[in-house]
């Protein structure tokens, strides 16, 4: 037995890294399979990628049959591409013809140092949201009510190719402060920086400000204001009890930063990794797009084993001895007249617009400001904005909230079994919803469901990886030792202990993604892989307006309002979201004599938790 025990977690690792390896050839096979799953003959698409001027005539496309050797298959390719691989070779583009492991890395390197800036920019942002509840929580002890921040729900639901879109137009270009299109050097990764950074350090705000409260209502706060101990040194250790459930989800933006900026990256005109697999991906250029992927995966990994490596740091022998206290709390409901006045706002615009024509044309009244006749102005083939704005929120919040609906079931789920869905987070959120649009619809066929299935085969993993992060803090509680020792089963444990704690958060957690799942779905509508003219969807909306930026602002600033208002919709009613409570009938005078070893249990379960303090 003691071998057993001694070898286990040995076992456990080679299992998953195992299972890390399956996901990773099975996204690899996948990728190598595109061309043909697709029902397309690549050396037209490759022929059209190289020049659009050549005629595909049989003998052009045989010529680039053989040079590639697609008459081969797709396994023969597979297992020279692999087989270069393990020799530091990844063979040369289908298209340009150059190495493609110098391209992927000088990419790579690229956005990196994009991430980089944007992380600087999102962990500012994060500071300057949490600072007042931080400071104030540690002097005046505000632990039961949960912040509003509806500026930071604004700024996380601004589309990250609209504000790339504004700072390149205004600061680059009619202010000339800094430079807008290029990447010369480190004067032209701030726009860029600030359009990635911003709304993800928002995201990462609203949900460290979210447990913050949490922190402050633990025993220890007491204690450490009884012994004089400085607000400074209370603030640092509650970001240090804060901290670890929010390291996975930072993992995940670390990649999400680097292979999902497509859009950052095609307004700034930056050579980095997403735009390189874009491009890879609509050229079905199989060795830069299946190298670009292995890049990413690495990188995934990489900051998964980081974050688990920070996590173990921080609170690694509270959770071995079982020392934690538990993240559940009852809090006051937040006030509901934010949320309400958002949701008139909201069903004002879509209530005022759906008698309107959407699709009405009116040559005459092309980019006119906003008027009495046009509230929102109109476009510039002299559609009523108003009209788009909400017959497009019909398409766009409905898709949104099924998908979110979705995310939150499968996240919860697959949350709840770690050991399954950490690799499987790690391969999947490799994978930015652009790429895996392409991939659906090589294997699927084109189609108006595409975006919003593409979009939901990685929206999940965030709201797992929050699971697993709260599951496994929640275990290493103090009562959960106890009920155990008690007698608890591991049914009774998930049903009335564990998911009462994990669920709001998460719930809330999925509430403030809300947004950013309409701002994916936008992304690949302003992209060309969502909606098609003359749908009303945002996305399009923002993509057919951007020319008109300058000359006629409010054709973009219509639906960006609308996306603003669910940004803020949404996060002012997550912070009231819990769970009702369950009325338990008043037991029987009669006490159960409790078993033998639960005395001594519990005595082990109250031992001292000054261990989290360390």
């Amino acid at each position: 037995m003691k071998t057993t025990a001694r070898h286990r977690p040995a076992r456990r690792a080679a299992a998953t890294a195992l299972w890390r390896l399956a996901l990773l050839a099975a996204l690899i096979g996948v990728i190598g399979l595109l061309p043909w799953l697709s029902r397309t003959d690549p050396a037209l698409t490759v022929l059209k990628a190289r020049s659009t001027e050549r005629e595909p005539t049989p003998e052009t496309l045989d010529a680039i049959r053989n040079d590639l050797g697609l008459d081969d298959g797709p396994f023969s390719l597979l297992g020279s591409w692999l087989g270069g691989l393990a020799h530091g070779d990844a063979g040369r583009s289908w298209v340009s013809g150059t190495e493609v492991l110098p391209a992927v890395g000088q990419a790579l390197g690229v956005s990196l140092l994009l991430m980089a800036g944007a992380l600087s920019v999102a962990l500012a942002t994060v500071a300057a949201i949490c600072a007042r509840p931080l400071w104030h929580g540690a002097r005046r002890r505000l632990a039961a009510r949960r912040p509003g921040g509806t500026g930071s729900a604004v700024l996380a639901a601004l589309p990250e190719f609209l504000l790339a879109s504004v700072l390149a137009s205004v600061i680059g270009v009619q202010l000339g402060w800094l430079p807008a299109l290029g990447w010369y050097g480190p004067q032209w990764m701030i726009l860029p920086s600030l359009a990635l950074g911003l709304p993800a350090g928002a995201v990462l705000g609203r949900l460290l400000a979210d447990l913050l409260p949490t922190a402050y209502a633990e025993p220890w706060l007491p204690a450490a204001v009884a012994r004089g101990i400085p607000p400074a040194a209370v603030a640092r250790h509650a970001l240090r009890r804060c901290v670890p459930g929010l390291l996975p989800n930072l993992g995940l933006f670390v990649v999400g930063l680097t292979g999902g900026a497509v859009a950052v990256e095609q307004i700034f005109d930056i050579p980095g990794l997403g735009r390189l697999t874009l491009r890879a991906a609509l050229a079905q250029d199989l060795p830069v797009l299946q190298t670009g992927m292995l890049a990413l995966v690495a990188l995934a990994a990489v900051a998964a084993a980081l974050a688990r490596l920070g996590a173990q740091r921080l609170i690694g022998p509270a959770l071995r001895d079982g020392a934690l206290h538990s993240a559940y709390r009852p809090t006051r409901r937040a006030p509901r007249f934010a949320p309400l006045g958002y949701g008139l706002a909201l069903a004002a615009v879509i209530g005022l617009g759906l008698p309107r024509d959407p699709l009405a044309l009116d040559t005459a009244a092309r980019l006119q400001p906003p008027s009495w006749a046009h509230p929102f102005g109109t476009d510039a083939l002299g559609r009523d904005l108003l009209a788009r704005v909400a017959h497009g929120a019909l398409s766009t919040l409905g898709t949104a909230l099924a998908v979110s609906a979705a995310a939150l079931l499968a996240g919860v789920l697959l949350g709840l079994l770690p050991r399954l869905s950490g690799p499987l987070v790690d391969t999947v959120n490799a994978v930015p919803p652009v790429p895996a649009a392409l991939l659906i619809t090589g294997l699927l066929g084109g189609g108006p469901w595409v975006p919003a299935l593409a979009v939901a085969a990685v929206a999940w993993t965030a709201l797992a990886a929050h699971t697993s992060a709260l599951l496994r803090q929640e275990r290493a509680a103090l009562h959960v030792t106890a009920s155990r020792a008690l007698g608890a089963g591991p049914g009774h444990l998930l049903r009335r202990v564990l998911l009462p704690a994990v669920l709001p958060p998460v719930v809330r957690h999925a509430l403030i993604r809300l947004p950013g799942i309409a701002l994916s779905l936008a992304a690949l509508g302003f992209l060309g892989l969502g909606a098609q003219p003359p749908s009303p969807e945002w996305g399009l909306l923002l993509s057919e307006n951007q020319p008109y930026v300058e000359r006629a602002p409010w054709t973009v600033l219509a639906p960006a309002a609308a996306l603003a208002l669910l940004g803020a919709l949404a996060v002012t009613a997550a912070g009231g979201v819990r769970l009702p409570r369950v009325r338990r009938r008043r037991a029987t005078p009669a006490v159960p004599r409790p078993p033998v070893a639960a005395p001594a249990a519990v005595a082990a379960a109250r031992a001292p938790a000054g261990r989290v303090a360390r």
